[in-house]
């Protein structure tokens, strides 16, 4: 991915650059500190069972603009009934997927066996979902105060405002362009009515946030020689992730592991501005809650892992964490082979595998087709799919979150279909960036015909999960052009989207010691998880955070998929003074 000269840099959490004894000293202890607090993996190129490296991970907080945080988190309860009311819609997930499945083998399986379980009737009407929105700062609109952000061509690497920059913070001016996302209009959170207390006080707090928040962020511009640009004007949705959304104790645990580091370096006083990350509570309670729902005590929670886990300590920390917390719980792992070998149906559905009756069944694999090696393991996603177990997600839930769906979704005639309120039906909309549609028709044909003129503006993407699968820029038209009309319609384009830069030290496993100061990205994910079947939702709310950072140049973004790095917001104001 090529950067733009004049893409703006926000400001550091801290003055960098370290001086390099104390960077070399703090660096080393973080990579000890981040396996011995499971921010840590198995290493791809050298696997075992019996070892773990450090997950890659940015030294200290990337800068995050607090009201966009905050509007990210009053809006994701919103996402979530959205999100659930389009896995509920029988004739808009066929109609949407109907030239997808004709090409796309994958899309296409999972749709049979959602079509199988439709004539058949759902033996289990409850669905548990959770989710995780992803998004990125757009920077290509005016409207932000100075303070907030630096330029590339003005400041240094030590996080603080040149003159130049000063300077420029006095003044006013009027920039060109609109940006697209929560900019503006007045988004509710409207969480449906729950029991618990913990949940009541989320939906109060989400509601707060988002009467405190509508009216945006400054409509202050800035003036970079002859430019008039800003660090960000919103955020963008890159996609609402429905099956395997990670990262649900690796995002509290870089924030562990920079909160370390920021107090090594005598900077305990940034840590207010870390926001409070309960993800892995807030996931594991889902599934706990799913597994009362189900109510029989002696019934297990079962997740489906890939047969080979990498990530193994995010997967585990879900696992411990309901161990740990709910004893009376027991949690199985098991691949999709080994259901088809173990699993079977009792006289009720119920699913049972090796004499336990599963409750809750929590998808860590089957979101990509390498995971399916045989019939055998589609047979098992559909055993488990007709059995009276909670599943997540369910399969309705899966071909939700498909790209070609979320395509749909941009519409606002089809996002009408979904949200009643007017208000909140316009802060979802403008959260998505420009998506399109590939299929044979004239619309299609005319995106076809846009993304061979200007490709460097888009992404194109397939229905799939896990990273590594986009097509970027200039590699966009040989992809298209070796793609029938037909085979297009498996993809959709997205508008590329352009966040500002933070500048810090990324920390790999074997990479050269002492790491450098480098240009990098950040995407937020919030996660979210909402029960409840297609009349009636029973708990839904926001569950916590995480942020992925990669460098400026690289295309994807995936930790997991070794492109990324752990990272954690540090929130700012714009009106927050510079460093010094």
């Amino acid at each position: 991915m090529s950067v733009d000269p004049n893409t703006p840099v926000l400001r550091n959490c801290i003055r960098l650059p370290l001086p390099e004894d104390e960077l070399i000293e703090v660096t080393a202890k973080a990579k000890d500190y981040a396996i011995m607090h499971g921010a840590a993996m198995r290493s791809k190129s050298n696997f075992s069972e019996d070892s773990l490296n450090f997950a890659p991970f940015v030294l200290v907080p990337s800068s995050f603009p607090r009201k966009e945080f905050e509007k990210a988190v009053a809006l994701q309860p919103i996402i979530n009934r959205l999100m659930h009311n389009v896995a509920h819609d029988e004739e808009f997930i066929t109609t949407t997927l109907a030239e997808t499945i004709k090409v796309d083998e994958f899309t296409a399986n999972l749709f049979n066996i959602y079509r199988k379980v439709l004539a058949h009737g759902f033996t289990q009407r409850t669905s548990l979902g959770m989710l995780r929105s992803d998004l990125m700062l757009e920077s290509g609109c005016p409207e932000l105060s100075p303070k907030a952000l630096l330029w590339r061509g003005e400041a240094g690497e030590d996080g603080q405002a040149t003159a130049a920059a000063a300077a420029v913070a006095a003044g006013t001016g009027s920039g060109g362009g609109v940006g697209v996302g929560v900019c503006g209009g007045k988004p509710r959170a409207k969480a449906e009515t729950m029991e618990e207390e913990e949940e009541e006080a989320a939906v109060k707090r989400n509601e707060q946030l988002s009467r405190a928040t509508v009216s945006g962020v400054s409509t202050a511009t800035v003036a970079s020689k002859d430019r008039k640009a800003a660090a960000y004007c919103c955020w963008k949705q890159v996609e609402i992730n429905t099956i395997a959304s990670g990262f649900g104790h690796l995002g509290p645990a870089s924030k562990t592991v920079q909160s370390f580091v920021l107090r090594e370096l005598g900077h305990a006083d940034k840590l207010p501005n870390m926001p409070h990350n309960n993800a892995l509570a807030g996931l594991c309670d889902g599934m706990v809650k799913a597994w009362d729902i189900y109510a029989k005590p002696q019934s297990v929670i079962l997740f489906i892992i890939e047969d080979v886990s990498y990530n193994i300590c995010d997967q585990r920390f879900h696992e411990f964490y309901i161990r740990e917390t709910y004893p009376h719980i027991k949690v199985l792992r098991r691949t999709l082979t080994d259901v088809h070998r173990e699993g079977k149906l009792g006289l009720n559905k119920e699913l049972l595998l090796g004499g336990l009756e599963v409750a809750v069944i929590y998808f860590r694999a089957g979101y990509e087709p390498g995971h399916y090696h045989s019939q055998d393991e589609w047979d098992a996603r559909y055993l488990m799919e007709t059995s009276l177990a909670i599943k997540c997600p369910s399969i309705q839930y899966h071909l939700a979150g498909t790209k070609k769906v979320q395509q749909a979704l941009a519409q606002p005639a089809v996002l009408e279909r979904f949200i009643n309120d007017p208000e909140e039906m316009k802060a979802v909309g403008k959260i998505f960036t420009g998506l399109y549609s590939l299929d044979d028709n004239e619309a299609g044909n005319a995106t076809y015909e846009m993304a061979l003129r200007t490709p460097e503006k888009f992404v194109l993407k397939p229905q799939r999960e896990g990273g590594g699968n986009n097509v970027y820029g200039v590699d966009i038209p040989d992809a298209l052009k070796r793609m029938s009309r037909v085979e297009r319609s498996a993809w959709i384009l997205m508008d590329l989207i352009h966040p500002p830069l933070t500048k810090g030290y990324m920390v790999r496993p074997g990479a050269e010691m002492p790491p450098t100061i480098v240009d990098m990205v950040s995407e937020l994910g919030i996660f979210g998880v909402v029960i409840g079947d297609a009349d009636h939702i029973i708990h839904n709310y926001q569950a916590g955070h995480m942020l992925r950072t990669k460098l400026s140049t690289a295309n994807e973004g995936g930790v997991a998929a070794g492109l990324g790095a752990l990272d954690s917001p540090y929130l700012i104001d714009s009106d927050d003074e510079d460093e010094n």
